[in-house]
């Protein structure tokens, strides 16, 4: 008993010393933040809100805020980009598009209008369509948090 303890506590000894710590969103140089320009049940905007509270406050209000997220383009496309001869659908492309810019309430550009488009391939097939739905909605999630940290890491850079 005590020769396993022995190894379990010298095998987790040099983890604690790597350096080794969860990711935690970045350090933003500002307290409020307001987003406008989004669709009134955008997920993106659910998914931005859920995260920046956790480290600064989101009002409703520009006026109140510090910063001004401002959503151009948020879009979700599918295009299909292989088929056989037949005309079955094999394989499809899936697009999130978000265009954004970050400005103080009195207009100054903090972040001059920027575009994110993340695409992921995705094979289909008509027997497993409810499978690939599914499939389809886990890949939009994941693209739409890599947009979320994206534009986190763009905030957290800002010189107010």
């Amino acid at each position: 008993m005590q020769r396993r303890t022995f190894i379990a506590l010298s095998a987790t000894g040099p983890l604690s010393a790597c350096g080794f710590a969860l990711r935690r969103p970045p350090a933003l140089p500002f307290k409020r933040i307001a987003l406008s320009g989004f669709a009134a049940r955008s997920p993106l905007a659910d998914e931005l809100r859920r995260t920046l509270s956790a480290t600064v406050q989101v009002v409703e209000a520009p006026s109140q805020a510090e910063v001004l997220l401002v959503a151009l383009l948020d879009t979700r496309e599918k295009t299909v980009v292989a088929s056989t001869a037949a005309g079955q659908v094999r394989e499809v492309q899936l697009r999130v598009k978000f265009n954004f810019r970050a400005q103080t309430p009195g207009a100054r550009v903090l972040v001059p209008t920027a575009e994110l488009l993340l695409t992921r391939d995705m094979s289909y097939n008509e027997t497993q369509a409810l499978a690939k739905e599914q499939e389809e909605a886990r890949l939009y999630g994941e693209m739409q948090s890599d947009v979320v940290s994206q534009v986190l890491r763009r905030l957290s850079a800002l010189k107010l």
